[in-house]
């Protein structure tokens, strides 16, 4: 698969998404709901539509289309990773977090508005994202969506990325004496922090289409080693990157005091680690043959993206 085919796959499934996305947060209510207010829709409108590759939702896609799973069920499940990944967005943004000013080159939920309707926003689009996986639509049989719920729930809380929040702000000393991290600190903190809702998204295809246990830890395995070379090249980005072309600020790490591989390792060895992770992605995806290119085309792009 060609940089330029990949490239028009992946708009496409955001567009997709995007579209999906609008639907799911017009004002028309829902059975159970008695309004939607306009400030609070407005802010989770904000936070989540306008933007973004909406790399999760087609990890979530592609790695369904392994399996055969039907594409509409895949969709509404990345709707519903990209709906909670887009609530911790908002909420990392706030003061008490990272205090962040930009978002997609745009002001943030709470410069927008401001923090209490960006905390309310967060926590709707947090439930919304749940009450999306459970739908008949995301798959017929109820236990594959409960199986859904479940690793989402687990990927998103305390043992994955509200956990990993929680030691990203302890390294920066929030709490504590800040401490010197080591490099396998660092690799648990980012695989909690940021890996857990990437490897979701791939375990998510295997989970629809209910892959037997071999197939599912390969799958897995390509998740982990892009979850982590995904904030790899994010942290190379905050060094070397232009905010313009992020659409967010740049050296918030340094500043901040985040503790970072490439902080740790150093440029030059960050890049080697990236290249070595790439290298795992595409060795996991073996047993899949041609019909993984696709991903492996993701694992490329996740290491070489400019934005």
């Amino acid at each position: 698969m060609t940089a330029s085919d990949f490239a028009d796959r992946l708009t496409a499934t955001a567009a997709e998404t995007e579209a999906l996305l609008e639907r799911l947060l017009d004002g028309a209510t829902l059975p159970g709901e008695t309004a939607r207010p306009n400030r609070l829709l407005s802010a989770m409108r904000h936070g989540a539509l306008g933007g973004g590759k909406r790399l999760r939702p087609f990890l979530a896609v592609e790695s369904a289309a392994l399996f055969e799973a039907p594409r509409d069920g895949a969709l509404l499940a990345g709707c519903a990773l990209e709906l909670l990944h887009c609530y911790s967005l908002v909420h990392d943004d706030l003061p008490a977090m990272d205090n962040d000013a930009l978002r997609r080159g745009h002001p943030t939920v709470h410069r927008k508005f401001d923090d209490a309707t960006a905390i309310l926003a967060g926590d709707a689009l947090l439930t919304l994202a749940f009450d999306v996986m459970t739908r008949d639509e995301v798959h017929a049989d109820a236990k594959v969506r409960i199986a859904l719920v479940r690793a989402l729930a687990r990927a998103a809380g305390l043992g994955g990325m509200a956990g990993g929040q929680m030691l990203d702000l302890a390294a920066e000393g929030r709490f504590e004496q800040k401490r010197a991290l080591s490099e396998n600190d660092i690799v648990t903190l980012q695989a909690m922090k940021t890996g857990a809702l990437i490897r979701f998204a791939c375990d998510a295809g295997a989970i629809l289409g209910q892959a037997d246990a071999q197939a599912a830890a390969s799958v897995a395995r390509y998740g982990a080693a892009i979850g982590q070379a995904f904030q790899i090249a994010d942290d190379l980005l905050d060094v070397e990157g232009d905010s313009a072309t992020l659409g967010k600020a740049t050296a918030k790490d340094a500043a901040a005091g985040k503790a970072t591989l490439v902080a740790v390792l150093g440029i030059q060895e960050a890049r080697t680690r990236l290249d070595r992770l790439i290298a795992e992605a595409d060795d996991a995806l073996t047993p899949f043959g041609k019909k993984a290119e696709t991903l492996r085309a993701a694992a490329r792009f996740v290491a070489q993206r400019q934005s």
